[in-house]
Formats: C-alpha cells, sequence, structure tokens
C-alpha cells in the first residue's frame, strides 16, 4: 500500500519520478520500483521522502491518516 501512497504524493504534486530520485540520490528506475512495489524501501529512504514532501512516515505506512510532519502534536494533544 505504500507504493500507492509515495504514487499519490508524487502526482498530486505534479512531479516526475526523476525530481524524486534526483532528490533521493537513488536511479529513476531505483525509485519506480518503490512505486511498483516490486522493491522494498530502505528505511532511510522512507524518512527522505517523508521529510520531501513534509510529512511522517506513519502517513507513507498507511498508520495514520494525519499527514502532519510531526504526530507528537497529536499524541499530546490525548
Amino acid at each position: 500500500m505504500i507504493k500507492t501512497r509515495i504514487k499519490d504524493l508524487r502526482v498530486d504534486r505534479d512531479l516526475g519520478q526523476k525530481t524524486l530520485s534526483k532528490y533521493l540520490n537513488i536511479s529513476q528506475v531505483a525509485y519506480s520500483y518503490y512505486e511498483l512495489g516490486r522493491r522494498s524501501i530502505p528505511i532511510e529512504i522512507l524518512c527522505k521522502i517523508a521529510d520531501f514532501y513534509d510529512t511522517n512516515v506513519d502517513y507513507l505506512l498507511y498508520r495514520t491518516d494525519d499527514d502532519s510532519p510531526s504526530l507528537e502534536k497529536t499524541k499530546e494533544a490525548v
């Protein structure tokens, strides 16, 4: 499911895979494999993707629908 979220974020911002691959310092093919679900995303890359979109890793992993950069604010409110 993570593949859907990272693709949706990219497409919603009218970005190409090449833009993300340059930011992540990986090949465009490697990035496309992440979106296709052919390759697991290393945690370092996952964190960089979350930073790029100014969101949190839990959002990318579908553990929450809260896309704010930090979940700490949400936890403090509970």
